[in-house]
């Protein structure tokens, strides 16, 4: 660089001739690289959820996790082979990883069947104990 931080005026200044279209060449293979990034965080805050006892919120980040692995099944079909594999690789252990979260959750279990039982600190209508 000369003296004085000044630029050679002979050197010629360097400009983007092309204007590259701000969308993907790659639409096809976007769509499902968001749809497995949306599955695998959707997956590690259920993760998070779990490990912090928050069985709720937990269920429905897997829940929303399978909802995206599902729209990727469904989209199988249209795939070329290569998004096959490159999709397949990651889908398949985060189903499996899913599938084990899932199972690793405590069960939501609700009474049937019992009894009212009266609550001793209730207070007392005066009227039906007349």
């Amino acid at each position: 660089m000369p003296k004085g931080g000044r630029v050679d005026p002979k050197r010629l200044k360097m400009v983007a001739t092309v204007t590259s279209p701000p969308e993907s060449r790659f639409r096809a293979v976007d769509v499902y690289l968001k749809l497995l990034a949306d599955a695998g965080l959707a997956l590690a805050d259920a993760e998070e959820a779990a490990g912090a006892g928050e069985n709720g919120q937990a269920g429905e980040a897997i829940d929303r996790s399978d909802e995206a692995l599902t729209a990727l099944r469904d989209a199988w079909g249209a795939m070329s082979p290569a998004e096959r594999t490159l999709v397949g690789r990651t889908a398949a252990p985060m189903r499996a990883r899913l599938d084990r979260m899932r199972d690793a959750l405590p069960k939501r279990v609700a009474l049937s069947e019992g009894a009212p039982e009266r609550d001793p600190d209730e207070e007392i209508d005066p009227v039906r104990a007349a």
